[in-house]
């Protein structure tokens, strides 16, 4: 289990502009990390190359269990890191019981990670709806289904607030301290202060 993720001089650029360069970072289990920035900072990025969807230009991501010893990157992503981008990844043909139940048996879910999901998230008077009909809101609550059907230790969230009206942005804030409390990690690119203890990143950028 990823226990801390550590950055080590890494650089990454988008075109011909450097995002940012050196950057060092090192994030324990139980703690979350919020990266802060104008548009076009770096942050969907950074966020991509810790989950291995973006090449760095130089420097390391690397994942150590609790005993320090060093996990390999491919393993470790693919079992214990959940990336929720802007974009869903939802199948809009399906019901949202089909997307949930195929997300968590994808991913890997525990015995009753979909009903966990669906009381969390309050999907349960959604589950016979198709999820090209449901709002924003309700599409973001059945993405974040996936990190309580399929616990992983890292969570690597970018914008995770923005559809949300209160009352879930509430019960997110809620699931994010569970995870914290189990020894989990986050790291959240953000406009909006999250509503948890978090240290905080700020990329800059022109805006």
């Amino acid at each position: 289990m990823i226990h801390t993720l550590t950055l080590t001089d890494l650089t990454v650029t988008r075109g011909e502009r450097r995002l940012f360069n050196g950057l060092n970072l090192e994030l324990k289990a139980g703690q979350a990390l919020a990266l802060t920035g104008a548009n076009g900072a770096g942050k969907t990025s950074l966020l991509r190359a810790i989950a291995g969807l973006l090449r760095p230009d130089a420097g390391t991501i690397a994942f150590r269990d609790g005993d320090g010893n060093l996990l390999d990157e491919r393993t470790a992503r693919g079992r214990e890191v959940h990336f929720l981008g802007h974009q869903d990844a939802l199948k809009t043909g399906r019901t949202t019981r089909e997307e949930l139940g195929f997300q968590c048996d994808w991913l890997g879910h525990t015995q009753h990670g979909f009903d966990h999901a669906a009381e969390a998230f309050g999907l349960q008077p959604l589950l016979g709806l198709e999820v090209r009909r449901l709002s924003a809101g309700q599409r973001r609550r059945l993405a974040m289904g996936r990190l309580i059907g399929s616990p992983r230790a890292l969570w690597l969230l970018d914008e995770p607030m923005a559809p949300l009206d209160v009352r879930w942005r509430e019960a997110f804030a809620d699931q994010m301290r569970r995870h914290l409390d189990a020894d989990g990690l986050i790291v959240a690119a953000v406009h909006d202060p999250l509503p948890i203890p978090v240290r905080t990143l700020d990329l800059g950028g022109l805006g």
